[in-house]
């Protein structure tokens, strides 16, 4: 019996050692490609924020003790992207800095669905959405229903995610037609409304500051055609279009338009302007907008970049016109300067 009693504490012994301890932590690690940042910084929702130091050969590696059973977390360095985390979790990331959303990869325990979302962010930076809101509602509602179905599939696609996470994703993968849809009709509304303003005499703009001395007023610009570039030096997508206005005010040199920047920075930032405009080499006319003045307002701006083109008389010629990256301004410029 003594024998027997011993083999059972024998093998409990052995089966409690080898069973794996609940961990109340998760692991985060991998390489960073072409890093030039020292931190990765992580922030949750819940308030959780941490920073995991880099090494020079872009190797990280750090533990975080999470409260919830799952989170999703920011990360950022030298791009930025989401991780599903959990306690118990080993995860591994791989990721160039010179390419961070098409070479981001997991792998490691609780990876899965951390997967599922870096291939789902991929797929939505490929998705020209805002191409979908300038189609008839028909074509609208076509395109809406075919990027459901590419989301829906891709979470069947992963089907090993977090059971919870998956259950949000799909209820809001259920609510994005009506979303969008919504959101459609808002911008055809405020498209009609700003539209309405072609063809007739522009809101004036008066003794905006001048980078190059001075003030200047929308009617010293009369006898032009007029590309106003409404713009602000905190405006990633603003930023963005000047290469693009640069080419185009090289290529319409010495014809007749003038091609107009406005800031809307604050007064504060007014130095930051000077110095962008000097850094940049931008060209054209440089003009900061006057506080409270009502030019945006008049033009119903309420987002930036936005292009405006008017024609030698001061009236609208594009209260919405198109941006310096599109090819479509110059057939514009061209049929107006011919």
């Amino acid at each position: 019996m003594k024998k027997v009693l011993l083999f059972v504490g024998v093998v409990g012994l052995l089966f409690s050692c080898s069973k794996e301890e609940a961990r109340d932590y998760a692991t985060l690690s991998g390489k960073i490609e072409n890093a030039t940042v020292k931190e990765l910084i992580i922030n949750g929702k819940s308030g959780y924020s941490k920073k995991i130091s880099i090494n020079e050969d872009g190797i990280f590696s750090d533990t975080l003790n999470l409260k919830k059973t799952g989170e999703l977390f920011m990360f950022m360095a030298n791009g930025r992207s989401q991780v599903f985390l959990k306690n118990g979790d080993d995860i591994k990331v791989t990721v160039d800095a010179n390419n961070f959303n098409k070479t981001l990869k997991y792998s490691g325990k609780g990876s899965e669905t951390s997967s599922y979302i870096a291939e789902k962010l991929l797929m939505q930076s490929k998705i020209p959405i805002q191409n979908y809101f300038k189609l008839d509602k028909a074509n609208f509602d076509k395109k809406i229903n075919e990027l459901t179905n590419k989301f829906t599939e891709l979470i069947k696609k992963h089907n090993k995610i977090d059971t919870a996470f998956a259950s949000e994703e799909k209820k809001s993968l259920e609510k994005l037609p009506e979303m969008l849809s919504k959101q459609y009709a808002q911008m055809n509304a405020k498209n009609t409304q700003i539209a309405s303003l072609d063809g007739k005499p522009s809101p004036e703009f008066n003794n905006y500051e001048n980078y190059k001395g001075g003030t200047t007023s929308l009617k010293d610009l009369r006898g032009k055609y007029v590309y106003i570039d409404v713009w602000a030096t905190w405006c990633r997508p603003c930023i963005g279009e000047i290469p693009h206005l640069q080419k185009l005010e090289r290529e319409f040199h010495n014809k007749n338009i003038e091609f107009v920047s406005i800031s809307v920075d604050k007064e504060s930032a007014k130095g930051k302007w000077k110095k962008m405009i000097a850094d940049k080499k931008m060209s054209g006319v440089q003009l900061f907008a006057t506080q409270g003045d009502s030019f945006s307002k008049d033009f119903n701006i309420n987002s930036i970049p936005r292009f405006i083109l008017l024609d030698p008389k001061g009236n609208v010629v594009k209260s919405n016109a198109p941006r310096p990256s599109s090819p479509d301004i110059k057939k514009v410029l061209n049929n107006l300067l011919k």
